[in-house]
């Protein structure tokens, strides 16, 4: 298929609608068609693209739907669940995430009845063999890998956020499905608005078939774009430029009114008002008093608004400014209907734990129309303020990003502090997809004329780079498609070995990487072009200073390999190499020594003893550790250390520039306390009093590589004895040198650019493959490969650390734990925390069984990750059992508070919401487990009971 050709030549049957308002209205079907009969019973009119979306799946065609955020996508995969229930089929409905999941479940059963409806969320199952089931994405995967008789009759299904897609962690899953549905099925892709909307659905009409894609940007109810800077309100766009032609221009008032702001702010530094003096420093954010800004929008008529902070702290801290500020946004009617609501949703939650959860003040929170809304909250609260926010009983809600994604809670205007974000990493700017699909919360259908975006102003941000993300309307969609263990073994059980590659070639990634590699390849072309004529420029350069120019053209000397012939280096183009291979030659001597220092720093690493103390020569935390735990692993080795200034981490070659040195022991406690601040400080305290000193100064340096080698003497010395060494040239020469030299870099980067893309989900299937096959997952007989039965239990282990639980069941060593116990080496396999910390084996508490199967589950982890090494895979995350005392305790019986403290960290208990999600994890792994191993296997009553004992009180609530 030729990438520029438009969609519509390629596939007649599946044009792309770019423009549907444009291009009128389709003809009416006959009466009595399904569509008919599905707008009949709608109370409002359909917009375009949805009536073409309509045609085109009762035409028989799959549909790809880009739409913004509110435009009402989900009409189409309405119409989906019509066709099939009129057809007698059945119609999978899928969603990124649980809570769309509950939403769109209850959605449908309001239109065609509970006996019509299913829903199956991995912890929740309800009605399954429903014609219509609404389930999480990864639930129709795992049918697809389980050759479900689910499967059977089924004739669409609809993927809700398919954008979703892109996400790094989760994303390939949608891909998985895509590529495994029968060719009879009919997909329904619906997505947020992506700039290259016609390369996926290029895609899926290559992978799936006849589909009609239809993009539509416009927007049902307008956005307006605010800045708040202080206590006035402006237009971020000039109106007057808005609706003509190109971008539109920053309001210039608002820019007038921030300088003079920022003009007056440098006076008051200098001491000019108030007297501050020199030395002091602004507010990290000079923005209004979050009250003061409710307040503003009160005014303004802007509520029910989303002020979207991208903390969970944050969140609640604004909450705690509003209550204390005695703000109240609703009548006395209001905030009893609030109380009937909340009732009803806490019917089953205790008085002891509902103390324990802060219900009072939460509650107090939502009588005066504010609320907060992150993961950190029991689930059964974030439903609460969703249906008080639909309801116009909650007016602000102070929420995460999470809010944003497909959550049915429009509001009529969208609250932006910061334009930064942590994203597990660092602190990054928004993208401009990431800042549509906030600001698209804004506006409600029906009911408002526009939405309000408002950005509070702070010294950081500049209005253009405000009016650069509000003005980059769309976002492109990219694949994080990635075979991994499971995936492996179960393409290689239905396809084999050959059939796997072949589908691997024909993903979304694999789709976008050929076509960037065409483009790369024109690029190479055309870079050649350039190369050939700098030649000519060059060599009519060289001669007119009386140089004899050197080999020109393909026979020049770019293009000599293997050993150097005599005329490698004649001319001047040949002394350009030639200063070129020294400076290559200097900085692989370079990366030589750093490669050499940091395997000597790996070794010293990996050799650490406990007790060991050393000086850590950078970071934070530099200064003397004492170690607690060895690396243990000689690939990427990280010894526990606690430092003098009582910080405990892992530590990594990243730390050391050069091999650390052993100053001297320190006798430790055989289970040494790091895990409060008393004990960490006890022990930095002892460190301090062994009179070791750190080391000053950095050592003897040693002599550099080049002094010593040969093939750089060499060339050095043929530099020197150069004809063109001695010979007078031109600044201008010299500059079309360098630029023949950079061209040729560039030619040879992009190069292996296109080589790299077009093989790299092979590759990495092939390193996989060599795991499996050297830890007996597959089975060779001659040119056919067999999936053993070990692989098939692996095929059904759905985890991040699939391959570490399916090598822990074969090695028996779980067989003998209590379920309590149980469930303690699950969470660790799942849990991964929050913070700069990790809980290794040594923080379980003294149970014998306990501490022997997480001691044995480590060395099966450390066997595995140097399997991984030798194949070049990444290693598998390292056991976390950071949240295996908390739930070890919860499955013993023990209270909501003692749990939540065992999980916490620094004094804080572990957030309701995190304590249920991780219970969730838990739940689904071992019910996992329970199904692999069958019911006569030792694993398998210990983990069902685990389940039971995990499902009471709170998490039983939330778990339906």
């Amino acid at each position: 298929m030729n990438p520029s050709e438009p969609l519509e030549s390629t596939t007649p049957a599946g044009p792309v609608v770019t423009n549907p308002v444009t291009a009128g209205r389709p003809q009416n079907r006959s009466a009595g068609s399904a569509f008919d009969a599905f707008s009949a019973r709608l109370d409002f009119g359909l917009d375009d693209f949805q009536v073409r979306a309509c045609h085109a799946l009762e035409g028989g065609h799959g549909v790809l739907v880009c739409a913004p955020t509110g435009a009402g996508k989900t009409i189409v995969g309405e119409f989906a669940v019509h066709l099939a229930l009129a057809a007698g089929t059945k119609c999978f409905y899928t969603t990124p995430i649980k809570a769309l999941s509950n939403q769109k479940y209850a959605d449908l059963v309001a239109v065609y009845g509970a006996a019509s409806v299913g829903l199956l969320t991995g912890d929740t199952s309800i009605n399954s063999d429903a014609p219509v089931v609404v389930m999480t994405t990864e639930v129709v995967r795992n049918m697809i890998y389980a050759n479900s008789p689910a499967l059977v009759g089924l004739s669409h299904v609809v993927m809700d956020e398919v954008h979703f897609l892109a996400d790094r962690f989760r994303g390939a899953v949608w891909e998985e499905v895509i590529l495994h549905l029968e060719s009879s099925v009919r997909v329904v892709s619906l997505s947020a608005t992506v700039s290259n909307a016609e390369e996926f659905g290029e895609w899926i009409q290559t992978v799936r078939g006849d589909t009609t894609v239809i993009v539509d940007d416009h927007r049902p109810v307008p956005l307006t774009q605010h800045m708040l800077v202080g206590s006035r309100l402006f237009d971020l766009f000039d109106t007057r430029t808005a609706s003509g032609p190109g971008r539109p221009k920053v309001n210039p008032e608002l820019k007038r009114f921030i300088r003079n702001r920022v003009l007056m702010a440098d006076d008051d530094d200098r001491g000019g008002r108030g007297g501050r003096g020199p030395r002091s420093r602004p507010r990290r954010n000079a923005g209004p008093p979050r009250p003061q800004v409710v307040s503003r929008l009160e005014r303004e008529g802007l509520l029910p608004a989303i002020g979207f902070i991208f903390s969970r702290a944050g969140c609640d801290g604004a909450l705690a400014q509003c209550l204390r500020s005695g703000l109240n946004l609703l009548a006395p009617d209001q905030a009893a209907a609030v109380d009937e609501v909340v009732d009803r949703h806490l019917t089953e939650l205790s008085p002891a734990d509902a103390e324990v959860l802060g219900v009072a003040e939460w509650r107090a929170g939502l009588r005066r129309g504010f609320a907060a809304h992150h993961a950190g909250l029991l689930p059964t609260f974030r439903h609460t303020v969703e249906e008080l926010f639909v309801r116009g009983l909650v007016r602000m809600v102070f929420a995460t990003e999470t809010l944003a994604l497909g959550i049915n809670m429009p509001a009529r205007s969208v609250v932006l502090e910061r334009l930064v974000k942590f994203n597990g990493e660092a602190h990054v700017d928004l993208s401009p997809g990431e800042f549509t699909q906030l600001t698209g919360r804004a506006g409600r259908r029906g009911i408002d004329v526009e939405g309000h975006a408002i950005i509070v102003w702070s010294p950081e941000l500049v209005p253009e780079q405000v009016a650069g993300l509000a003005g980059a309307r769309t976002f492109p969609l990219r694949s994080s498609f990635a075979p991994e263990y499971n995936m492996a073994v179960n393409l290689i059980g239905r396809l084999g070995i050959e059939g796997s590659r072949d589908l691997l070639n024909r993903s979304f990634a694999q789709f976008q990487a050929d076509r960037s590699v065409v483009g790369q390849a024109r690029k190479v072309d055309e870079m050649t072009r350039q190369l050939r004529r700098l030649d000519v420029e060059l060599a009519g350069a060289a001669q007119h200073h009386g140089i004899d120019p050197g080999p020109i053209g393909p026979e020049g000397p770019d293009e000599v390999s293997g050993s150097a012939p005599d005329d490698l280096y004649a001319g001047f183009l040949g002394y350009i190499t030639l200063r070129e291979d020294i400076r290559h030659r200097e900085r692989e001597l370079r990366f030589r020594r750093r490669i050499d220092t940091r395997d000597g720093i790996a070794d010293e690493l990996t050799a650490l003893k406990r007790g060991a103390v050393i000086g850590v020569p950078t970071g934070r935390h530099r200064g003397l550790a004492v170690v607690l735990e060895t690396a243990g692993q000689p690939v990427d080795p990280k010894p526990l250390v606690l430092t003098e200034d009582a910080w405990c981490g892992r530590i990594g070659v990243g730390d050391f520039i050069n091999p650390p040195e052993v100053l001297g022991g320190m006798r430790l406690p055989r289970n040494p306390d790091r895990r409060t601040g008393r004990g960490r400080r006890d022990l930095a305290s002892a460190l301090r009093s062994t009179g070791i000193d750190m080391p000053r100064g950095r050592g003897n340096k040693k002599r550099a590589d080049a002094a010593d080698d040969a093939e750089l003497r060499r060339l050095r010395q043929r530099l020197k004895a150069h004809p063109a060494h001695h010979v007078e040239a031109s600044d201008e020469l010299f500059r079309l040198a360098e630029r023949r030299n950079r061209l040729l870099r560039d030619i040879v980067d992009a190069e292996q650019r296109i080589g790299a893309r077009t093989s790299t989900l092979g590759v990495t299937f092939d390193h996989i493959v060599g795991v499996l096959g050297e830890l007996n997952y597959l089975e060779y007989t001659g040119d056919t490969v067999r999936v053993t039965p070990t692989g098939e239990v692996l095929g059904r282990i759905y985890s991040e650390s699939d391959l570490l639980v399916t090598e822990c069941i074969r090695a028996g060593i779980w067989d003998r734990l209590s379920p309590s116990d149980l469930a303690a080496m699950v969470a660790s396999l799942v849990f991964e925390s929050r913070r700069e910390s990790y809980a290794g084996a040594d923080a379980l508490p003294g149970n014998t069984a306990l501490r022997t199967a997480m001691a044995e589950t480590i060395g099966i982890w450390r066997t595995v990750t140097e399997v991984e090494s030798r194949h070049h895979v990444p290693p598998t995350r390292e056991p976390d059992t950071g949240f295996s005392v908390a739930i070890s305790l919860w499955v013993a019986g023990r209270s909501l508070t003692e749990s939540l403290a065992a999980a916490g960290e620094r004094g804080h208990l572990l957030s309701p919401g995190d304590f249920v999600r991780w219970n969730r994890q838990v739940v689904d792994l071992l019910e996992q487990i329970r199904l692999c191993v069958g019911p006569d296997s030792p694993l398998a009553r210990p983990a069902r009971s685990a389940v039971d004992a995990i499902r009471r009180g709170v998490v039983a609530a939330e778990l339906g």
